[in-house]
């Protein structure tokens, strides 16, 4: 055998096996992406279940039951539908005040969760604070549309059409708080970076991530034990791909540096879900004004769970500054 034809075969089997490596791997990553994907757009929806998440509420949050049934029974619970602008469903509970009132609030939910996960913020403002309040399903959960949870980004949009919505239900004259938790906080400071109507006074985030960009990565190394590269950043374009948007586009923080509306921070300071150090770099992003609660000896969105009574004060204390008395 001439030595030239050995040194090319030897050469094209090692070509064919770099070539099987590389198709592997490129498998084995895509299929990974994809299962990220799956796991964190499409995971098991506890939002879609209704009557489980009114019972959870009514069980972890006693003080909401008879407020609750009171406005079930008197039909002061209302549903409402919209179309967000590329055709899906979406929903909202809404419920007014006990006499008319320019107050309002916009309440946003969590990851997984829903509009009634979120009655225990429509007592504190209906009830507590006699406010109009409105309680939107983000995409994927409750009786919303959508086939993946957004994380915020997407959700901004569907906000800024709930407050287009609010005057119709509630009159013209109206001053609005947002007020969200864990996702729904991301959602409520992406909402922020976008050019709001007059009635938009001043926002509520409670232990909110950065980025989907830094909250993924956390979740990939703790759960899954794995860097962010490269698999991050595959899922990321997927998403985009599916979604119209990337993980590192759907930031909290470079939307709160360009608001220029009140905004009140809470964290946990044990908050190990939404890491607390994150809640320093929004609110060093964020201008002023701005205002920064860290709650003791509190995990993960459980700041009103635990400190009910300070937590309503704050509340008040915050709007009522940016938002005129009756």
């Amino acid at each position: 055998m001439h030595p030239r034809f050995f040194f090319m075969k030897k050469n094209t089997k090692h070509l064919t096996i770099t070539v099987v490596i590389i198709i592997v791997f490129c498998t084995i990553l895509t299929g990974g992406s994809l299962y990220m994907i799956d796991y964190s757009l499409r995971p098991i929806n506890r939002g879609k279940d209704m009557s489980a998440s009114e019972l959870y509420m009514r069980e972890k949050y006693p003080q909401i039951n008879s407020w609750l049934d009171s406005l079930k029974n008197n039909n002061l619970l209302k549903d409402i539908f919209i179309t967000a602008e590329d055709g899906i469903k979406l929903h909202a509970f809404y419920a007014k005040a006990s006499r008319p009132t320019k107050k309002t609030a916009i309440i946003v939910h969590g990851y997984t969760d829903n509009a009634i996960r979120m009655f225990h913020i429509g007592y504190l403002y209906n009830k507590s604070l006699d406010y109009n309040i409105i309680l939107p399903d983000l995409r994927y959960t409750g009786l919303s549309g959508g086939e993946s949870i957004q994380m915020g980004w997407l959700d901004r949009l569907d906000v800024l059409k709930w407050i287009k919505v609010t005057p119709h239900i509630f009159g013209d004259s109206i001053q609005t708080v947002i007020h969200g938790i864990s996702m729904g906080a991301a959602t409520t400071m992406m909402t922020s970076g976008e050019n709001l109507s007059e009635s938009i006074k001043c926002f509520i985030e409670d232990c909110g991530y950065t980025t989907v960009w830094h909250q993924f990565k956390k979740e990939l190394k703790e759960q899954f034990g794995l860097p962010s590269f490269p698999l991050l950043h595959t899922a990321s374009v997927i998403c985009n791909l599916q979604n119209g948007w990337s993980f590192k586009e759907a930031s909290a923080i470079k939307q709160v540096k360009k608001c220029h509306k009140p905004m009140l921070f809470i964290h946990g300071d044990k908050d190990d879900f939404v890491p607390t150090y994150m809640v320093y770099e929004l609110y060093e992003a964020k201008p002023q004004p701005k205002e920064l609660w860290i709650v003791p000896d509190t995990d993960h969105a459980n700041s009103y769970k635990n400190f009910p009574e300070e937590y309503t004060n704050k509340i008040k204390c915050f709007t009522e500054k940016y938002i005129d008395k009756d």
